[in-house]
């Protein structure tokens, strides 16, 4: 099929846009990758440090040079729910790698904290920043400059682009990730989200809404919505770095582990000394991003990655920025259906045909490039197959060729809406983002009197007292990377989501970020520049009329522009934000850390 014209206007102009940073990437790994295998040039005494603890046998082959060594990079703990299945994933891996001829060790560990258990507290301004603390920490495992592939161990939020940003950067070896899978469906998402609304409402009681939580969030795997971290699984398929249809199989299944073992045969293969040389820098180009991007929109999915995939851009020598993903967007058709933009989870999408299925209709709908390559070979038509455990073990066979339920998953030629739901608002505030996919279409469009607030908490209270039973526009700001770490705001939801039941029109204007699980109230998000920055953001008052317009893209202020550009901007005091909970080991984050559109990073 025909590439889309669009599809091939916004990845030429990100060719061209990166071509100078591309190429002095692309001549960095080469140059990299002249000295491989890492551990030939390696001293006696490096190798009896890096081998000391391994069995003979293995020692015997490390040291020999010849048979590939797997460095597993693992942000295993017990605490996030999606991460503690990887406990036993390094012994697999070990066990597969010898069978195959080669070994691994657990490289090093990375943080990896949960944002469902840090919503609405002080933990919550570490969260972004965890991102580039992850790349941060993987780049350190991987310099013992000892392996021949990597194997990175993450699901969540921050914790797969940190990963990516960290395997970009050691790009002359092969990077495979290996996915731990969703928890089993359990309490519907959405009676989960009208228990919150109610006890939001003082309807029921504190013990109404543990019982319902507990019943949402009750075994190992990711949470079953489709928030950022069962995106960033999307992502990671679309990419071509996951196995093909190896997101969404269930923990602790014979499947799941049969993938995890092929996970580390395949990163053994694919090794400078094995049969089909893939350096993730050869996989990671401005192709994979574009793929990265139609995915999102197709499905969905969450607002984050708008500022995580242009970070893990960059660490690969791509620009790609938020107008590319306003484009593609436009011509993306909504094929998925999945909590917070539907009733279903992503187990039901999974067995509904799932991204094998979506896969290929956007590849016969020329809105994703083929000709890429990916941790599995060449061509993204491998990705619409899925895996069988079969008389003979692990195998792959073509997967669904039609939705098996079309109130899930919709083909391009029906998809649920033509475009993707996600647009760059612009407007005398600044540059923001807004998902419109799980917006009723009668609130794309709200024009309402601003009530301005530093913290989140603020707005609780003015809700609990009444004092917003009426149209009105939250204007939530001093949340931006610089000011406190750009927050997730997501305990916001149940809040709004009420005032917004009750037939008023709301929605919320902030430079702070909201959760992946978000969608029913519009919401523009990581305004920029931010508030701490002297963003506009900064001179909005109490009353100022506010029009958020999805349908033309734009977020102003109406009124006198003079006026309006003459206003002091107000300032913030931040010091509560400075100590406590760790924030004060992250004030030399605070000083450098970039802006939203240019994905909030750090270290790229």
């Amino acid at each position: 099929m025909r590439l889309n014209d669009t599809v091939h206007r916004v990845t030429e102009r990100i060719r061209v846009r990166s071509r100078d940073l591309r190429t002095d990437y692309l001549e960095r790994m080469a140059r990299t990758a002249e000295t491989a295998p890492a551990r030939a040039h390696l001293s006696c005494g490096n190798l009896a440090h890096a081998f000391a603890a391994s069995p003979q046998a293995d020692k015997t082959r490390q040291t020999g040079g010849s048979a590939g060594n797997i460095g597993i990079v693992t942000a295993y703990n017990d605490m996030l729910s999606a991460h503690q299945p990887f406990e036993t994933f390094p012994a697999l891996i070990r066990e597969a790698a010898r069978e195959a001829g080669g070994t691994a060790q657990v490289a090093g560990g990375v943080p990896a904290m949960c944002d469902g258990v840090t919503q609405g507290q002080p933990g919550m301004e570490l969260s972004l920043f965890s991102r580039d603390v992850i790349a941060l920490a993987a780049g350190v495992a991987l310099s013992h400059n000892c392996f021949d592939a990597a194997i990175f161990l993450g699901v969540c939020d921050k914790i797969v682009p940190g990963l990516v940003i960290a395997a970009a950067t050691f790009g002359h070896i092969p990077a495979i990730f290996a996915p731990a899978g969703p928890m089993t469906s359990g309490l519907p998402n959405d009676e989960k989200a009208t228990v919150r609304q109610r006890f939001a409402r003082g309807e029921i009681g504190r013990d109404e809404l543990m019982a319902a939580e507990m019943a949402s969030y009750h075994g190992p795997g990711t949470c079953t919505f489709y928030g950022t971290a069962n995106s960033n699984q999307m992502l990671m398929e679309f990419m071509g770095l996951h196995l093909p249809g190896s997101s969404f199989v269930n923990p602790g299944t014979p499947l799941r582990e049969a993938l995890t073992r092929a996970a580390a045969r395949r990163a053994l293969d694919i090794t400078a000394n094995g049969h089909s040389y893939t350096p993730v820098s050869a996989v990671l180009d401005e192709r994979a991003f574009v793929n990265g991007m139609v995915g999102l929109f197709a499905t969905g999915g969450s607002t984050n990655l708008t500022l995580h995939l242009i970070a893990m851009s960059r660490a690969a020598g791509v620009l790609i920025d938020w107008a590319d993903m306003a484009e593609l967007s436009t011509v993306t058709p909504l094929l998925a259906r999945v909590y917070p933009n539907g009733l279903a989870d992503v187990n039901h999408f999974h067995a509904a045909g799932g991204l094998g299925y979506m896969i290929g209709e956007l590849l016969e709908a020329g809105l994703l490039h083929g000709d890429v390559r990916t941790v599995a070979g060449d061509g993204l038509a491998r990705y619409t197959l899925e895996p069988v455990l079969g008389d003979d073990g692990l195998v792959w066979r073509d997967g669904p060729r039609a939705s098996l339920n079309n109130k899930i998953l919709r083909p391009v030629a029906d998809p649920f809406q033509r475009t993707g739901g996600l647009a760059m608002l612009t407007g005398n505030l600044g540059q923001a983002i807004i998902k419109t996919s799980a917006v009723k279409p009668e609130h794309h469009v709200v024009e309402a009197p601003a009530r301005v607030f530093k913290v989140q908490d603020e707005i609780k209270a003015a809700f609990r007292n009444g004092e917003l039973e009426r149209d009105v526009i939250c204007v939530l700001r001093f949340q931006g990377p610089q000011a406190n770490g750009m927050p997730e705001l997501h305990a916001l939801t149940p809040v709004l989501g009420s005032l917004q039941d009750r037939g008023f029109r709301v929605a919320l204007v902030t430079d702070g970020r909201m959760s992946g699980a978000s969608g029913k109230v519009p919401a523009a998000i990581h305004v920029t520049p931010e508030a701490a920055a002297g963003g506009a953001i900064a001179r909005v008052r109490d009353g100022d009329m506010i029009r958020l317009d999805a349908t033309s893209a734009r977020l102003d202020v109406l009124c006198d522009s003079r006026e309006f550009a003459g206003r002091t901007p107000a300032k913030a005091d931040r010091s509560a934000n400075a100590c406590g909970i760790g924030r004060e080991l992250f004030a030399a984050f605070r000083s450098r850390v970039g802006p939203a559109e240019s994905g909030a990073a750090v270290v790229v």
